[in-house]
């Protein structure tokens, strides 16, 4: 280890104080989908027949009537609408929702408001109303282009179909889009996932989120696996062209599998992976807040089965499990997700969201630089390109 960096780590070693409050985002969950991937592990649920949109936004407000006092005078940086598929929802259920989101806590300037979109419920008149009602940033699950990929992966649209939907929300007036890909796909090879990124490129996105499919516990995938999935070393190749295609067009990676052009990256999901606070209403969704009157870190989550949310949301019952974050686990939850940056962290952020002094953590960061897993500088943390390639034994050291 270089004098530096221990100077580094010693530097910042007796800094502690109280909890801060960080910045606040809104989650927002809707569980229905047309039909669910094989590959999904997510709280969705088939919609049969007409879905209840008014009762599960008035299920909504109240749900966040009930978490209000946890966050009382505190300001809503973003919102994020998942799934799901959001886009089932009619435009005005969305206005609805962020109108009474907005009365009841303030929304920041230029707040970031993303919807979860699936190409095969893309509507002509849809993406317009959606921008009225305040939705500002749309995520695409594109997946693939290619339509025999689509197929084995379950998806309800076409290349076509989600190249037109796209284009439909340019044309309302939308540029910050995110496009999900997929990589490692049964029977991709190198050339289609170069091929799925060319077809993305085309339509000039904002964002792409680039990640590997996994098999997933409790999936349909992971009890009949599809054949012809990429070994790991087909997998990796995959990875490492992708990210150079990506960083060629100017997309720059910021997290695992996150790219943006300049100044587009998510701040959603930024201020998740810099252990920022939120808000999670909704059918299973995750909240999670730091409570200053008594300097604790509370994680919240809700009731997963639509129905039964719909049935008791607003009251206790519709909690489904509170769990107090003690400071001996922060420093593994801080971890979890300050590591995917691929700019990491200064260590000063580490004592403002855990409210513990860096000595905390000392002998495991200096673990993870004798490792070359981490490099400290100037009293920030940096993820090698060793370390990013094995998060998973860099973030265990904390635990």
């Amino acid at each position: 280890m270089s004098e530096n960096t221990a100077t580094a780590i010693e530097s910042s070693a007796g800094e502690s104080g109280t909890l801060h409050p960080p910045p606040l985002s809104l989650y927002v969950h809707l569980p229905w989908c047309v039909r669910k991937c094989p590959y999904c592990d997510f709280n969705s649920h088939e919609g049969r027949g007409a879905l209840p949109f008014a009762a599960y936004v008035d299920a909504l407000l109240a749900d966040l009537d009930h978490d209000l006092p946890l966050a009382w005078g505190r300001t809503i940086q973003t919102v994020f609408f998942g799934g799901g598929t959001p886009s089932l929802f009619p435009p005005e259920a969305i206005d609805r929702l962020l109108q009474g989101a907005s009365s009841r806590l303030r929304f920041a300037p230029g707040c970031e408001i993303t919807l979860e979109t699936n190409p095969g419920t893309a509507e002509h008149d849809r993406f317009e109303l959606y921008r009225a009602a305040g939705v500002n940033r749309l995520s695409f699950g594109i997946q693939s282009f290619d339509d025999a990929c689509l197929r084995r992966l379950g998806r309800i649209h076409d290349s076509g179909e989600a190249e037109a939907a796209v284009k439909l929300a340019q044309d309302a007036g939308f540029d910050n889009i995110n496009l999900d890909l997929m990589y490692a796909l049964p029977e991709q090879t190198l050339a289609m996932a170069e091929r799925d990124l060319e077809r993305a490129f085309a339509l000039q996105p904002a964002h792409v989120s680039h990640y590997q499919l996994t098999l997933e516990p409790n999936t349909v995938f992971a009890a009949r696996p599809p054949a012809g999935i990429p070994d790991d070393d087909a997998s990796w190749d995959m990875q490492e062209h992708c990210q150079a295609l990506l960083a060629a067009h100017g997309y720059a990676q910021y997290e695992v599998s996150a790219y943006a052009r300049p100044g587009r990256q998510c701040a959603h999901n930024v201020n998740y992976w810099r252990y920022g606070d939120y808000l999670g209403i909704g059918a299973g969704a995750h909240g999670k807040l730091t409570l200053g009157h008594d300097g604790s870190i509370l994680r919240r989550w809700k009731i997963k089965h639509p129905a039964a949310y719909l049935a008791s949301a607003g009251r206790p019952e519709a909690i489904g499990g509170d769990d107090r974050i003690e400071p001996e686990r922060r420093p593994f939850e801080f971890m979890l997700n300050a590591l995917r940056l691929v700019d990491g962290f200064d260590l000063g952020l580490f004592t403002l969201r855990t409210g513990l002094p860096v000595d905390a953590i000392a002998p495991q960061l200096h673990a993870a630089v004798a490792n070359g897993w981490l490099a400290i500088d100037a009293g920030h943390a940096r993820p090698t390109d060793t370390g990013r390639r094995f998060t998973n034994d860099l973030i265990s050291l904390f635990l």
